[in-house]
């Protein structure tokens, strides 16, 4: 059965958040072995980039940009790096799980963006559900034993949830972004992303080379599955289903991120913080049911006004 671009994109959508859920399991056991963000961030972005240009060579496509090009692509990188780096370096404050569910926001964010800055319907759904993310947000930060989370992780996770939601909009907002074959598009976003960690290692001193064959393992993990195959199912899903579906489907995200850093790590969860962590993921699912009812009722309202009643 063929699936319509409409059930594709919320399939890419779904697989982006799988995928970027395992961050935790790779990035995590590097920090224990004396690594720091900035340099798992940079080997990340830097490793994706040959395997990228690799695709792209063996499809005989362009490599070099139009210099129309350049301007969004580096903007769309240096957010993408920016929201890379605080979500690495919040996992140093908190459970990773926990940080993963916090990031949940940018769909609500990037909802709120579209409705202020780029006229889209304005709908009290939208402000029902950052009503719902706060009850969810005070229950993550404020444990069951009176023990309140690292602030300081907390503004690193709305940082990383700011910039991704901009990056979503712009993908979705852009005139020329959405004619840049994937695969190119991705692979600048990592050149402009990692000249972000580059400008930090050169102003910080802060750069550790990975010596083993287990920090090789993991970051080859991180390029591959979380940095490569997510964007690339990120960046098709927006094409096909819009910014707000594919935010709003990043419920599986958290739900990776979780059960993999309990599963992999033995991170503890608390039925508290698992009870805002829902909170969290029902606020953006109501927008993507408001979305659905809004479209059937238009159908309904269509039908309704092509049926002739008797007299």
């Amino acid at each position: 059965m063929r699936m319509t671009p409409t059930v594709k994109g919320y399939f890419y959508a779904a697989l982006a958040a799988a995928f970027y859920g395992t961050n935790p399991i790779f990035t995590v056991p590097l920090y224990g072995t004396g690594m720091n963000a900035v340099s798992v961030l940079l080997f990340r972005y830097m490793l994706g980039i040959p395997l990228l240009a690799a695709i792209i060579v063996s499809r005989s496509e362009r490599l070099a940009l139009h210099r129309q090009e350049c301007l969004p692509l580096a903007l769309l990188g240096i957010m993408m790096g920016i929201s890379s780096l605080a979500l690495y370096e919040s996992y140093n404050y908190m459970n990773p799980g926990v940080a993963s569910t916090l990031l949940f926001m940018y769909p609500v964010l990037t909802a709120l963006m579209m409705t202020t800055f780029f006229h889209e319907q304005f709908r009290l759904i939208i402000w029902v559900c950052l009503i719902i993310m706060m009850i969810g947000l005070y229950l993550l930060i404020h444990s069951s034993d009176g023990i309140y989370i690292d602030l300081y992780g907390v503004l690193l996770v709305f940082i990383s949830s700011l910039t991704y939601a901009i990056y979503l909009v712009m993908i979705k907002v852009s005139k020329i972004l959405p004619f840049i074959p994937t695969i190119k598009s991705l692979l600048y976003q990592l050149l402009f992303g990692g000249l972000v960690y580059i400008c930090i290692i050169i102003l910080k001193n802060e750069f550790v080379i990975p010596h083993t064959f287990f920090q090789w393992g993991n970051l080859a993990g991180l390029v591959i599955i979380p940095t490569v195959v997510s964007l690339i199912f990120t960046i098709k899903a927006i094409r096909h289903i819009g910014p707000t579906p594919t935010a709003i489907f990043g419920a599986l995200e958290p739900v990776t991120a979780v059960v993999l850093s309990f599963l992999i790590l033995g991170e503890a969860i608390s039925t508290r913080e698992i009870l805002g962590g829902l909170f969290i993921v029902a606020a953006t699912m109501l927008v993507a049911l408001a979305d659905s009812c809004d479209a059937s009722l238009r159908r309904l309202r269509r039908r309704l006004g092509s049926m002739r009643f008797p007299r």
